[in-house]
């Protein structure tokens, strides 16, 4: 996947400047693919000079206009077409899973004092995305369309880090016995 990709995803559900869309990055969005605003701005002139998106300056009062990008018609297609096509399922690649095989040719305490740090940080995620689902979805039987497939993409992303908050806590306790 490209960044134009997931851009292309952001601006179907509603169109925005670069800023709202470096800051829905960072609220949802980024939770699965990061971008700094750099790689933003410039994916956006690339995808304006491509043809995949259409842009309207938005006056401002006190600032300079603010352009506001949607998705234009060809946009929409190259969309509809990466859609559909088959996507790759990736092998896991994970530095921590690697140090967890390799700690007894090291410094086993060190390594502890790792995954300590990745469970607190899985665990932190884990309890934002729940309040995310409480907050968002109260009645998750209800949704359908979009609401539907951001649901199950916030439950794709509970059930992960559920995952790592059980694995990691696992390793945690067969070595300390």
């Amino acid at each position: 996947m490209a960044l134009e990709h997931a851009l292309l995803v952001a601006l179907s559900e509603q169109p925005a400047s670069g800023l709202d869309l470096a800051r829905r990055f960072g609220r949802s969005i980024g939770f699965f693919w990061t971008a700094s605003h750099q790689q933003i701005y410039r994916v956006l002139a690339r995808m304006d000079a491509d043809g995949w998106v259409e842009v309207t300056e938005v006056a401002q009062s006190g600032r300079p206009d603010k352009k506001v990008y949607a998705v234009s018609p060809t946009g929409a297609r190259v969309l509809a077409a990466w859609l559909a096509a088959p996507t790759d399922t990736g092998a896991l690649r994970s530095e921590l899973a690697v140090k967890l095989r390799g700690a007894s040719y090291g410094d086993r305490d060190a390594v502890l004092e790792v995954v300590r740090a990745n469970l607190a940080d899985h665990a932190t995620r884990l309890d934002h995305y729940r309040h995310l689902m409480k907050r968002d979805y109260p009645d998750p039987g209800a949704l359908e369309g979009a609401d539907l497939d951001q649901y199950l993409v916030l439950r794709g992303g509970i059930r992960l880090e559920e995952f790592w908050v059980d694995w990691l806590t696992e390793y945690l306790e067969a070595h300390a016995r």
